[in-house]
């Protein structure tokens, strides 16, 4: 038998009546992410990259349902659609030359990374949608086209995801991936140019110093089918590792899911599981790992943002596959100080089933109990809303909503892509002009804060109806690959916000 404590409490302010709680139960580790395949990031998305969010992950978890003999012809219908409509998406976010970027033409140039991603999917996905062949060529022939004389694919066009650089060359991290991509697609390892690319990333290895880097190599040499670059990464990464086995970055805040930890900790389960088994590193120490993992997901079965969900549910649904079982059967038991007693039974018959209660009591004291023999993945969560208040926006007194953010303030030469969302105040609509705004280019696209400049944002509100006791709406400015790192945040009155003493 196994048993977990689990204490929900309240915090100190929180809207009276939007508390709610609940407990699943699934015996799959997969279902979570089966079951929400549309809703995965728990955040807005649309653009070249946050779109492959729609298509990549179908794959992996058709993938791992074919292997294990549970592809259903439902799931298989609903995941081909989120497919064929991701894959005519993307291309329309193609360049003549082959490349892809965020927002397709009307950047200057394709991305290296973005297009890696793009073929790589592409490839994998021809076993359930029709893909033309000659897309995956043309990225593929972009790419080479791009290797530096020192063996590295040299990075071209924005990356947004500006924190995948993970601090050391962009080039180092860049080839890796494309590399791990090549790999993955069953591309031919004696190939000349990434025989190059792996004599780029063997010299870098000689550094270490990037927790980032050296887990996405240890995933690439282990494709490469290079044991003894293998064996020497991943020991290093396990003298680097955390508490329930997982890796941490150096001066990041201990507050909300770091992404790029995810990310890491993902490839490293993918470097375990993608080989042949090291006499150090067995199923069990994977499972550790993985408890981490699914600690970090959020109720959809994704993750953070675009990238760390895909690299982790592909590594997942690796490890669940390596794990199946046939048989097994778990009772699983919630009870709590109140006198609650809940059973969920869980067997090969419904092990894809989201089983799911409310739990009464919040603030309260639960214990889970699982005894039987079969994966199980059980979780217990409350849902609230909070009052938040910090600083650099405003309300006048014209009904003029204006969003003034000041300077990024952060460490980095600027900032990721960054969202800005805006609450409305109750009873308020956008007028016509402002709303054309918020739709067009020129209010997505400058999606890149500076060190020194500051962007303001005008709209006007509309009074559509009369709210008496009017209460505050909330804007909030973060980083979407770090969504932690909320970057302004005011609560909205009818006067102007005070500004808050704390940095962004």
């Amino acid at each position: 038998p196994a048993e977990k404590n689990i204490s929900l409490t309240l915090p100190q302010v929180f809207v009276p009546g939007s508390v709610r709680a609940t407990v699943s139960v699934l015996g799959d580790l997969m279902g979570r992410a089966m079951k929400n395949l549309d809703q995965l990031l728990a955040m807005p998305y649309g653009c070249g990259e946050q779109n492959m969010l729609l298509f990549a992950p179908n794959i992996f978890i058709l993938n791992y349902l074919k292997i294990t003999g549970q592809l259903t012809a439902e799931i298989l219908d609903k995941a081909t659609r989120f497919l064929e409509s991701g894959y005519q998406r993307e291309l329309t976010y193609k360049h003549d030359d082959g490349s892809y970027s965020a927002f397709g033409k009307s950047d200057a140039s394709g991305n290296t990374w973005l297009t890696t991603f793009v073929m790589k999917s592409f490839g994998e996905a021809k076993d359930y949608i029709f893909v033309d062949p000659k897309h995956i060529f043309d990225a593929k022939k972009w790419l080479y086209s791009k290797q530096g004389s020192d063996g590295c694919i040299q990075s071209v066009g924005k990356l947004f995801h500006n924190g995948i650089k993970g601090g050391v060359s962009d080039d180092v991290s860049l080839t890796a991936y494309v590399v791990a991509a090549l790999l993955e697609m069953d591309s031919d390892i004696e190939d000349p140019v990434i025989q190059r690319c792996l004599g780029c990333l063997k010299e870098a290895a000689g550094q270490m110093d990037n927790l980032y880097t050296t887990a996405l190599m240890s995933y690439t040499f282990t494709l490469a089918r290079d044991e003894e670059m293998r064996a020497k990464l991943l020991t290093y990464l396990h003298q680097q590792s955390r508490g329930t086995r997982h890796w941490h970055r150096e001066g990041v805040s201990g507050t909300g899911v770091d992404s790029l930890e995810v990310e890491i900790t993902s490839y490293v389960l993918l470097a375990l599981l993608s080989g042949p088994a090291l006499p150090d590193y067995i199923l069990d120490y994977s499972s550790g790992i993985v408890r981490w993992l699914t600690q970090q997901q959020n109720p959809y079965g994704g993750f953070s943002s675009t990238q760390d969900t895909v690299v982790a549910l592909q590594a997942l649904a690796k490890y669940a596959a390596a794990t199946y079982s046939v048989g097994g059967r778990t009772v699983v038991t919630v009870t709590s100080l109140g006198g609650l007693e809940k059973e969920f039974i869980v067997d090969q018959s419904n092990r894809l089933l989201y089983q799911e209660e409310e739990l009464s009591e919040v603030p309260g004291e639960y214990t889970v109990r699982a005894e039987g023999q079969s994966c199980v993945l059980a979780q217990v969560r409350s849902h609230l809303a909070t009052y938040q208040s910090f600083s650099h926006a405003r309300l006048s007194q014209a009904n003029n909503y204006q969003l003034i953010s000041t300077c990024y303030q952060g460490r980095r030469e600027e900032t990721n892509m960054v969202i800005i969302n805006i609450r409305l105040l109750s009873g308020h609509i956008l007028d016509q002009s402002s709303l054309e705004m918020v739709n067009s280019d020129f209010f997505v696209l400058p999606s890149n804060i500076g060190v020194s400049p500051t962007a303001v944002y005008s709209m006007t509100l509309e009074q559509d109806m009369l709210v008496e006791n009017l209460k505050a709406a909330v804007v909030k400015v973060y980083d979407y690959y770090q969504p932690s790192k909320m970057l302004f945040c005011c609560s909205h009155y009818t006067s102007p916000c005070e500004k808050s003493k704390s940095p962004a």
